[in-house]
């Protein structure tokens, strides 16, 4: 019987996915050539991964029971000059989706083309600034031709692949816009006609797919509304219309982690529970967000956020699989498929079976059958009775019970396998012979070239090319004394100071403390001085609303001594965009050839440091990580690609830093001679830096010893009243561990 199950499971998943047409919906859920469909999707950002791991990474979202693969579009990425468009490599949309497609899923097309996501600037690209007369998402001329313009790009790429359901493909659901709601209301009278016109637009690309906007109350028929967030179940008003389906865009498996703040973590219980309830509210298609989320590689994250995203997902950031997260929610998902009958054609009713107990219950014109006991109370276990038989309920769970009898799922038993992630040590640099460094040059006003009499902005002036601005001065006065001190107030990320050439300085805001201060005593010379301020961003802002209007850099500089005071915000300023290294790709074989460099620690002990060595890659498949927990903050490079920003000196609460490996794709990597290249704005030592492994060990599992403590696993399940023809015999229940290995 259990190889009648799994068999299918299998066809089910085969029929029900590799052959989509077309798209329709009604209040119940998406119908797929006909059919009434309850769905599991789980996002997956192609630009977070690499095209190498893209078929993993979706055959593991299968193996664990998903239905659709979700995605992002990265406007900023694909469009990175006004008409210059780059799909290849990461950003290479189409081979992600047909890979979805080879594997047998649907896909979930969440255009934006704002898409916060933790992205630099929304995903939206930083040209668009300069287009006169511009307001972002509002019902603003400008943008919505420059929006419309790549929107309708992306829809007929598309479609020239044959990628929508209605064509043969993968794609069953497209999003415009994202998460307008939270903003809209920021501009007034401009808000509700720009999301008319979103909703119109859309739909007018006649995909042949239905579209959504997430947390967006008020979508415009036929755009569904869809919910975000991590309880949708108790929190979502449902649809606007009856004729809707309740859709959950991003049900959070973890959530974004920032610089300096603790990981914000998810039991694998907590998800199972309110997707349970979702589906038990009739709820029909549940997308977990992320399902893996990556890396943000190069200079791709928003303000301060960590180069690892979302590591706490079912699949991790390397691409393992996390359990018992995993395991768990495939269980879930095998057991609301063994309702789907009664689910998506039966009536649904509502049973009090305590003060903080439920049930949900769904019967068809036959005798399909299937339960939700819902136990609110999150302290206390909870007996319930129903339908003559006792349940025992853990705190804050539901059971799924496909007959109305057996129990063959509880969202708060697990009974998958679980797992520890082991880091192991690969080669270690702590040889000084093999490491060489260049100090980069502090400018002088002297040596700038680009001038204002102000203090410009930065995001303006870089055009987010770089994460650097010098805004350099010199003065001459005999007056100073060695009292001084110098004062500059930011709204950049970090700032660093230097006078007449020598580090005077630093400090840096956070996410929730944007705007700081420098303030330092300082001594100048008799004459001529010279002060330069090097401000550094840690990615662009990524959400709230009139973002064009955004302000980064000084604000005002000041120097005061016993008698003296002189603000220098208004006053003649040189500036030079980007440091010396980066310019000229230091970071490159050819760009590092270009640069006269010295043996470790021949040049002074202060800020802005390149170092390189040499690495042979690891022996075996593993992944690989770069150990830069010796390091202070900056960039890595290996190859000439950027593996992301480090920030390993910023600390959490409790004293460690926020993330110390550092994701290193093996499709970067040559046998041997790899080029590593660290570029290091503070103090730190690249003797401990280090080249490690990835793997999954200490693998444990746990047993059901009873009925009543853990249900058995879901494929083995079998209703005990089951009267499906050629299932062989009733299957008894009995202890199982699941152990199961993933590369």
């Amino acid at each position: 019987m259990v190889r009648w199950l799994w068999w299918f499971a299998l066809l089910w998943a085969v029929l029900g996915t590799t052959h989509a047409g077309n798209v329709t919906y009604d209040g119940r859920s998406l119908i797929i050539d006909g059919q009434h469909r309850i769905l599991f999707s789980g996002s997956i950002h192609y630009p977070r991964s690499t095209p190498e791991m893209w078929p993993s990474l979706i055959a593991k979202a299968k193996a664990g029971g998903l239905d659709v693969i979700d995605t992002y579009v990265f406007w900023n990425l694909h469009e990175p000059q006004l008409g210059q468009f780059d799909f290849s490599g990461r950003h290479d949309i189409v081979r992600f989706i047909k890979e979805v497609q080879a594997q047998g899923l649907y896909l979930c097309l969440r255009i934006g083309p704002f898409i916060e996501a933790e992205w630099n600037y929304g995903g939206l690209p930083i040209w668009l600034r300069d287009v006169q007369g511009i307001v972002f998402r509002s019902n603003n001329e400008p943008f919505k031709y420059h929006m419309g313009r790549f929107v309708t790009k992306l829809v007929n790429m598309m479609k020239s692949e044959r990628l929508y359901a209605s064509q043969g493909g993968p794609i069953i659901l497209s999003q415009i816009e994202n998460e307008y709601g939270n903003v809209e209301k920021a501009f007034h009278e401009n808000g509700p006609p720009y999301v008319r016109w979103a909703a119109s637009f859309a739909v007018g690309l006649q995909t042949g797919v239905p579209w959504v906007m997430c947390k967006q109350d008020d979508a415009p028929d036929p755009v569904i509304n869809a919910c975000n967030g991590r309880r949708c179940g108790e929190t979502f008003a449902g649809p606007n219309s009856p004729n809707k389906p309740a859709i959950w865009t991003e049900n959070w498996t973890s959530f974004y982690q920032v610089y300096g703040e603790e990981p914000n973590m998810r039991s694998a219980e907590d998800i199972a529970f309110h997707t349970a309830l979702f589906i038990a509210r009739k709820g029909s298609f549940v997308n977990y967000y992320m399902y893996h989320g990556g890396t943000n590689f190069g200079r791709t994250t928003a303000a301060y956020m960590l180069t690892s995203y979302y590591d706490q997902a079912p699949l991790d950031e390397y691409g393992l699989i996390r359990q018992p997260k995993w395991g768990h929610l495939k269980e879930l998902h095998a057991a609301i498929k063994l309702c789907l009958k009664p689910l998506l054609s039966g009536q649904q009713t509502t049973l009090p079976l305590g003060q903080l107990q439920q049930a949900y219950v769904f019967k068809g014109n036959s005798e399909e059958c299937a339960a939700f006991l819902v136990n609110n109370d999150s302290r206390k276990n909870a007996t319930v009775f129903f339908e003559n038989s006792s349940y025992e309920l853990p705190p804050k769970s539901i059971s799924i019970l496909p007959d109305c009898k057996t129990e063959a799922f509880n969202t708060g038993k697990v009974s998958t396998q679980c797992g520890t992630r082991s880091i192991k040590l690969d080669q270690k640099f702590d040889l000084p012979n093999i490491w060489e460094e260049y100090k980069e040059a502090i400018p002088n006003f002297n040596e700038t070239s680009l001038r204002a009499n102000v203090l410009l902005e930065q995001m303006n002036t870089t055009k987010d090319t770089t994460d650097y601005l010098w805004y350099t001065f010199s003065f001459q006065d005999d007056s100073w004394d060695t009292g001084s001190v110098l004062k500059v107030n930011s709204l950049g990320h970090v700032l660093y100071g230097f006078v007449n050439g020598n580090f005077v300085g630093s400090a840096h805001g956070s996410l929730f403390n944007r705007s700081f201060a420098l303030e330092k005593n300082v001594s100048f010379n008799n004459g001529t001085n010279y002060v330069s301020l090097l401000s550094v961003m840690v990615g662009l802002p990524d959400s709230g609303a009139f973002l064009e209007r955004r302000f980064a850099g000084l604000r005002r500089v000041s120097i005061q001594d016993k008698e003296d005071f002189k603000n220098f915000t208004n006053y003649e300023w040189g500036y030079q965009v980007g440091l010396l290294g980066e310019n000229l790709q230091i970071y490159t074989e050819i760009g590092s050839s270009n640069f006269r460099w010295s043996k470790l620690g021949s040049s002074n002990n202060q800020p802005l440091t390149w170092y390189k060595t040499l690495f042979d890659a690891p022996a075996g498949e593993d992944p690989v990580a770069l150990n830069l927990g010796s390091m202070g903050k900056g960039e890595a490079w290996v190859n000439g690609q950027s593996i992301g920003r480090y920030w390993v000196s910023f600390h959490t609460s409790n004293g460690i830093p926020s993330q110390t490996w550092y994701n290193l794709p093996r499709s970067f990597l040559k046998p041997t001679g790899n080029l590593l290249v660290l570029l290091e704005e503070e103090n730190g030592n690249p003797l401990d830096v280090s080249i490690d492994t990835v793997s999954i060990s200490n693998v444990c599992g746990n047993v059901a010893r009873s009925f009543t403590s853990n249900p058995a696993r879901v494929i083995s399940w079998v209703g005990q009243n089951q009267t499906r023809p050629n299932y062989g015999k009733k299957h008894g229940r009995r202890p199982k561990v699941q152990l199961r290995f993933w590369r």
